[in-house]
């Protein structure tokens, strides 16, 4: 894909039947930055922005399970293995097998989220953590009001028992993730590039694809939330730095205060900020997303690997 260059293609096979596609390049021997995408997308999302910082940390950049390229297994009646639990498991054993024990962690929407149960499941590993646009899971269900129900009636639509969701948005894929992705206060879909696009429409635009992210979603409404209710009541909490940036025309801003919720889930240091976009700030603002990115991990310590394959 043009601008990857310098870039390996691999499938990488992480347990449990799971093969992940993901692109790893920029500087090695660097700090490693596993960078996660979110829903509708792949990890085709974050091109601009990886080309900024390419030269300054090694990237990592997956698709997660059941998006883009990567393994997208029918769903188990509990939905454990599209948890986020899961898909973070899945994100530990991607960066054991290319070497590195401590990272730094980016996620966006989705993967957001799985990069927040990393953070909790293996806080050993995680040194600093940044999260694009959400709040955490338990928290936005907790709030769940008409208003927010409305504005984000996927997280709701997605959960439906299989396969109604799967037959409607099976009908026109490729109309359903264009009309994903011109909403939440983004406008229109002149800030993706076709190249880009044409990888969502390949990973999201099959049967697989739809299945994959519909599970994603009904994790989120059951099986998760017991999980952060459990880690809620042991008192687990992130414990790393954390940077939050958030849309100042999406959703998150209109119904969540990102900072004061963020604060209530971490131990560590949160800092963060609004931004001018809608959802989808990596592309909306890539050189802003890039510049606060290396901003917040550049200041964080770094310590070589003891595994370096």
């Amino acid at each position: 894909m043009q601008g990857f260059e310098g870039f390996e293609a691999r499938e990488i096979d992480v347990g449990d039947g799971i093969s992940l596609f993901v692109r790893h390049g920029g500087r090695r021997g660097a700090p490693p930055l596993l960078m996660l995408h979110g829903y509708p997308q792949t990890h085709a999302m974050w091109r601009r922005v990886a080309q900024r910082l390419a030269d300054r940390f090694e990237l990592v950049l997956p698709d997660l399970r059941g998006y883009g390229a990567s393994s997208k297994p029918p769903g188990a009646p509990d939905h454990a293995n599209y948890s986020k639990r899961a898909m973070a498991a899945d994100m530990r054993a991607l960066m054991r097998t290319l070497g590195h024990e401590r990272f730094f962690v980016a996620g966006h929407d989705r993967g957001a989220r799985v990069a927040h149960r990393l953070a909790l499941d293996h806080a050993e590993a995680v040194q600093r953590l940044c999260v694009i646009d959400i709040v955490p899971t338990l928290t936005m269900y907790e709030r769940t009001d008409m208003a927010f129900a409305q504005a984000y009636y996927h997280w709701f639509y997605l959960t439906q028992p299989a396969p109604l969701p799967e037959k409607q948005i099976g009908a026109d894929p490729g109309w359903y993730l264009r009309w994903t992705l011109s909403g939440w206060g983004s406008k229109g879909l002149d800030f993706i590039e076709p190249d880009a696009l044409a990888d969502y429409e390949r990973g999201f635009g099959n049967p697989e694809g739809v299945h994959g992210a519909c599970e994603d979603y009904r994790a989120a409404a059951s099986i998760d939330l017991e999980h952060d209710r459990e880690s809620r009541a042991a008192g687990v909490r992130v414990r790393c730095p954390l940077h939050v940036l958030w849309g100042a025309r999406g959703i998150v801003a209109r119904h969540f205060s990102p900072l004061e919720d963020w604060r209530a889930a971490a131990d560590g240091p949160v800092s963060g900020r609004a931004v001018e976009a809608g959802h989808f700030i990596p592309e909306e603002l890539p050189e802003l997303t890039a510049d606060e990115l290396l901003a917040f991990f550049a200041d964080g310590d770094w310590s070589h690997n003891a595994v370096r394959l």
